[in-house]
This record gives C-alpha cells, structure tokens and sequence, in this order.
C-alpha cells in the first residue's frame, strides 16, 4: 500500500527540511526520500509526543484531592482502576513493590503508544504505530530498559547466570536458547503492534474503497439512488472507526503488560 503522506509533513518538510538534510548528510545518512528527509512517522510521532506534553501540563493546573475533574479521574483511571487493567496496576501485578520505579518509563510509552494508536482517526494526521519504525523503536527502548534493570538488580553475572537456569547440566542447552528468547522480546513486540494498527486502517480503507464506487455508479444513474447507496459508505466506516479504537486499546494493553512481565522476570530474586 502507497504511503499516505500528509499534508502537516510536507509543510515541517517545507520549513525544516533544509536541516534535517543537512544534518544527516554530516552523519553520513542517506534518506529514502530527499525530497521528504523528515518521514511522516516522525512528524505525526512529534505531533504525539506534542500533544502528550500539552495535555499533562494542562491537567497538572487541574489536580485537585478535593474535587477532581473528570479529566483527572480519566488519568487516574489509566494508571489505576477497578479492572486492574491500569498502567500501575499491571506494574504491581508483577513487579511487586518496585511498581513505582517503574512507572515513568512504562508509564510515558504506553500512553505515547496509546495516543499514536488514536491520532489518524482525526482528518489530516496518520496512525505512527502503523509504521514499522516506531513500534520498533518502542520495543527497543523497552527491551533496553528491562534487561538494564536486571543487571542492575543482580549484577552482569548474576543476571546473566539466570539465563542458564537452576539445573548446572542443562545450562550449555538453556543458556543460548533464553538468549534467543529474550532477543526474540524485541522482534514480539513490534509486530505485534505494527501489524494490528496496520490491519486495522487497511481493512477501513479496503472497505470505503469498495462502498465508494457503488455510490458513484448509483449517483450518476440518480441523485436519490446515489443518496441511498451513500447511506453504506457513509455509516459502515463508522463500525471500523469503531474496531479501531478497541485495536487500539488492546494494544496498548499489551505493550504494557509484557514490558510489565519481562520486568518482573529479570528483578525476580529466583528463577
């Protein structure tokens, strides 16, 4: 599928272009498109991180413990709720104690993932996360900053001893196989994502690309014929826009609970 480049990237493009050129020409960095040095993955992902930053600063002249705004419970909720599916509450679930450690990082990527997830069902923005690059990106940072708190939790060697399990005679069997394993996390995670938010918006685009050439055909024969074969293209998107979200809400869902998980395993005292 042709990707869709939007017109909020041709205008950063446009002023900032120039530099971004220049400077991955000093890095010695050939871009795909020169015309286009910034993708549109970069721009709709600054757009997120833009957003992101606004909105917390905003809600942060909110809080109140006395009287909470609705924006403020709808933030509560994503870190804690009754469901135990919030950001903190699968943190707790399986790091225990150290939950709060944890949180800034974990926290800052799922809701950046959360917001990519939403972004292109507004006119004129794109979905992020529908491009390979910044789920891999996430997954990355993820796989980073797990495996770093382990080490930090048990030390190099210890750390790296877990990996050959609690059975001496099987370690030169089980030591490369987790290797593989953990390694694999990274690869995991971002298909995972990747490819849901790219299902999600080809099958919508699919869809209206299948409803909109009936109610061309019917219009031309007649405007009401044409007003009534609308009625599909106009309304059935609304149940993929529908879909979407609920995609988009599971995946975030999980990018934070297998970070969650993979945090819980590598601070784990026995293995």
């Amino acid at each position: 599928m042709e990707e869709h480049v939007s017109g909020l990237t041709h205008l950063v493009n446009h002023y900032f272009g120039g530099l971004a050129l220049a400077l991955l020409h000093a890095l010695h960095i050939q871009p795909d498109n020169v015309e286009l040095p910034i993708p549109e993955q970069v721009v709709m992902s600054l757009v997120v991180l833009v957003l992101g930053t606004v909105l917390v600063l905003w809600l942060r002249t909110k809080l109140s413990v006395e009287k909470p705004g609705g924006a403020q419970q709808m933030a509560e909720l994503l870190l804690k709720n009754p469901l135990g599916f919030g950001i903190q509450d699968l943190l707790e679930e399986n790091t225990g104690h150290e939950a709060a450690r944890y949180l800034p990082l974990v926290g800052s990527v799922s809701v950046f993932i959360l917001f990519s997830n939403l972004l292109g069902l507004f006119p004129l923005f794109s979905f992020p996360t529908g491009q390979l690059t910044v789920p891999l990106a996430c997954a990355i940072l993820t796989f980073v900053y797990f495996n770093w708190h382990g080490v930090r939790h048990h030390g190099v060697g210890g750390y790296l001893g877990h990996f050959a399990g609690s059975i001496w005679w099987l370690s030169p069997l089980m030591f490369p196989v987790e290797i593989i394993s953990t390694c694999a996390r990274v690869l995991s995670l971002t298909v995972r994502l990747w490819a849901n938010i790219f299902a999600s918006d080809l099958l919508y685009v699919i869809f209206l690309s299948l409803l909109v050439p009936p109610m061309m055909a019917g219009w031309s024969k007649s405007p009401v014929l044409g007003m009534i074969v609308a009625v599909f293209p106009a309304t059935i998107p609304l149940a993929f826009l529908g879909l979407h979200m609920f995609v988009a809400i599971i995946q975030t869902y999980v990018f934070t609970l297998l970070p969650a998980i993979y945090l819980g395993m590598a601070t784990a005292d026995e293995h």
